[in-house]
C-alpha cells in the first residue's frame, strides 16, 4: 500500500507552521480590504449573471402569423354623427370593404368627448331606398314650413311631428320633395290638424335655418326626423327624443308610415299610448336618431399584410352632405396592430426589454383637430410604418409577437368628402429580439478568477509592503548607531 508520507508528498498547498508565520498590522488592514473587494466583485458578477442580456437582428418577416392583420381602434369624432359614420377598408391589391359594422361600435357623444347615451345601433337599412316617380307638375304644399320659434311650439302641441330637413341643393331632397308634400296633403286630409291634432307633417330649410338643423344635429340632407310628444322629453335640454326614419320615400310607404305612428294615438286625449303599440312593418326602418352630433368609434379590422388605407368618414347611398361643413377633427384613444397584449406578458417583456413596446400605440391620446383654419374640406391623413417585433426567450420559445409603428400626420384640403385616413404600409422586415442564456460554469469561473485573483494580488501588495516597512527599520536602526 502506498504510505502517508509518498501521498502528503504531492501536497500542492504545502503549510507552513504557525509558529513560524507572523501576523502585522499592515497585513490585517490589506486582508480587509481584499476581503471587501471579492464581496463587492462578487456581487456585480452575480449581478451581471442575473441581468438578462439580449441581441436584436433585422431578418426577412417570415410572417408566422398568417396573412392577414388586425387592427384594434378607438377613435373619438366631435363633429361627425355616429348616424352616418362608415368605417371602410382597402389596400393596394383592390379590396374594398365599405361600411364595416360586424367588428364596429359607435357611440354618440358631445363635443366635449363625454358619452351622452347607450351605444348607437345602426341597424338594418336598405341599401336601395323606393322613391316615388312624382313629378311637380302642380306644386303642391302639404307640409308645414318650420322656423326656430314655431319648431318647439309645434313639437309641444301636436303627439306626432315628422319633419324633413332638407337642403334645396341638395339631389336626394329634391327628389323626395314631390312625394313628400303629397304624402303630407294627404295625411293633413285625414288628420287634420285642427280637428284630428295627432299628426303632423313639416320642413325645414337647413340652409335658411342653420342653428334649428344644428340643434337636432343634421348633417345629411334629407333627413326625416319623428318627434314624440310627452314622455320622451328629455330633462337636461327640454328638446324632444326623435327618432330617424331610413324607408322608402314613395308617397304609399310614406303614407303608411304616418299611419302607423298615429293609428295607436287616442283621438280624444291625443297622448301616446302606453308600450302596447301596433305592430307595423315600418318598425325596423325607424330607429333612434343620434342625440348628440358627435361619435365614438371602437372596434378592430382584418386587413391583408399589404399597404392600404383604413378609412372613416361620413357615407349614405341617400343622403347628400354639405362638404363645407364637416370637420373630421378626432382624438385617437387607441389604435395598435395585430393581437393585443395581455398587460402581465407586457409587463414581463418590460422587464426584459425596457425599450420594447414604447411604438406600439404612438398615436394613442393624440388630437387632430381642424380649427378651420384651412377653412372647409379638409381630410386629416396619417402615414403608419409597421415593423413586427418577435421576442425570444430561453429555449427558442415566443413570448410576443407586437407591431410597432411610427407615425407622421398633415392637413389636406380635397375636393371630395372629408375623411380621416389611416394610411399604413407593413415594413418586409421584422425585429428578431434573442434573450441570451449566461453559462453557469462561465460564472463560477470567473467568481473563482475574482477570489483568485484579489488574494494573489492582495498577497504581492502585503509582501512589498512588509519588505518596505522592515527595510527602513533597519535604515532607522543603523542611524541610531
Amino acid at each position: 500500500m502506498i504510505s502517508a508520507k509518498k501521498i502528503k508528498s504531492v501536497d500542492f498547498y504545502r503549510k507552513i507552521p504557525r509558529d513560524l508565520t507572523e501576523a502585522s498590522l499592515s497585513g490585517a488592514g490589506l486582508s480587509i480590504v481584499a476581503a471587501l473587494s471579492m464581496m463587492f466583485l462578487f456581487g456585480m458578477e452575480l449581478n451581471n449573471y442575473l441581468t438578462v442580456s439580449t441581441s436584436t437582428a433585422v431578418i426577412v418577416d417570415k410572417s408566422s402569423d398568417g396573412d392577414f392583420l388586425r387592427i384594434d381602434f378607438n377613435i373619438s369624432f366631435p363633429a361627425l354623427s355616429c348616424e352616418f359614420a362608415s368605417v371602410d377598408v382597402s389596400d393596394i391589391l383592390g379590396t374594398n370593404r365599405l361600411n364595416i359594422t360586424k367588428t364596429i361600435r359607435k357611440f354618440s357623444i358631445d363635443p366635449h368627448l363625454r358619452p351622452t347615451g347607450a351605444e348607437f345601433h345602426s341597424g338594418t337599412i336598405s341599401h336601395h331606398i323606393k322613391h316615388g316617380d312624382e313629378v311637380d307638375e302642380e306644386p303642391v304644399e302639404g307640409s308645414v314650413p318650420l322656423t326656430a320659434q314655431s319648431f318647439d311650439t309645434y313639437t309641444h302641441v301636436y303627439p306626432i311631428l315628422v319633419v324633413n330637413f332638407y337642403a334645396p341643393w341638395c339631389y336626394w331632397s329634391n327628389r323626395l320633395k314631390p312625394a313628400w308634400e303629397k304624402a303630407a296633403k294627404a295625411i293633413r286630409e285625414r288628420y287634420d290638424p285642427e280637428l284630428d291634432g295627432r299628426i303632423l307633417l313639416g320642413k325645414v330649410d337647413c340652409t335658411e335655418q342653420p342653428d334649428l338643423c344644428r340643434r337636432n344635429h343634421i348633417q345629411g340632407y334629407p333627413s326625416i326626423r319623428i318627434f314624440r310628444k310627452g314622455s320622451d322629453v328629455r330633462d337636461n335640454h327640454g328638446h324632444h327624443d326623435h327618432e330617424s326614419y331610413y324607408g322608402d320615400r314613395d308617397v304609399d310607404s310614406l303614407i303608411k308610415t304616418m299611419e302607423a305612428l298615429a293609428a295607436p294615438i287616442p283621438l280624444e286625449s291625443q297622448k301616446l299610448a302606453l308600450e302596447g303599440k301596433s305592430e307595423n312593418t315600418t318598425e325596423n326602418m325607424k330607429r333612434p336618431a343620434p342625440s348628440a352630433g358627435g361619435c365614438r368609434i371602437e372596434g378592430h379590422v382584418r386587413v391583408k399584410k399589404v399597404p392600404g388605407n383604413l378609412i372613416i368618414s361620413a357615407h349614405s347611398g341617400a343622403h347628400s352632405f354639405d362638404t363645407t361643413q364637416m370637420n373630421m377633427s378626432h382624438v385617437v384613444n387607441h389604435l395598435s396592430f395585430g393581437r393585443k397584449i395581455a398587460p402581465r406578458v407586457m409587463s414581463d417583456v418590460k422587464r426584459l426589454i425596457p425599450y420594447l413596446g414604447g411604438s406600439h400605440d404612438r398615436l394613442n391620446g393624440r388630437s387632430f383637430i381642424n380649427h378651420r383654419d384651412l377653412g372647409a374640406n379638409v381630410t386629416i391623413e396619417h402615414y403608419l410604418q409597421v415593423v413586427k417585433t418577435e421576442v425570444m426567450i430561453r429555449g427558442s420559445h415566443k413570448l410576443i409577437e407586437e407591431y410597432e409603428y411610427t407615425a407622421h400626420s398633415s392637413l389636406a384640403q380635397s375636393v371630395y368628402i372629408p375623411v380621416a385616413k389611416f394610411h399604413f404600409e407593413l415594413s418586409p422586415m421584422q425585429v428578431l429580439v434573442t434573450e441570451n442564456p449566461k453559462s453557469f460554469s462561465h460564472f463560477i469561473t470567473n467568481v473563482c478568477a475574482i477570489i483568485g485573483g484579489v488574494f494573489t494580488v492582495a498577497g504581492i501588495l502585503d509582501s512589498i509592503l512588509y519588505n518596505t516597512i522592515k527595510m527602513m527599520k533597519k535604515v532607522e536602526l543603523g542611524k541610531n548607531f
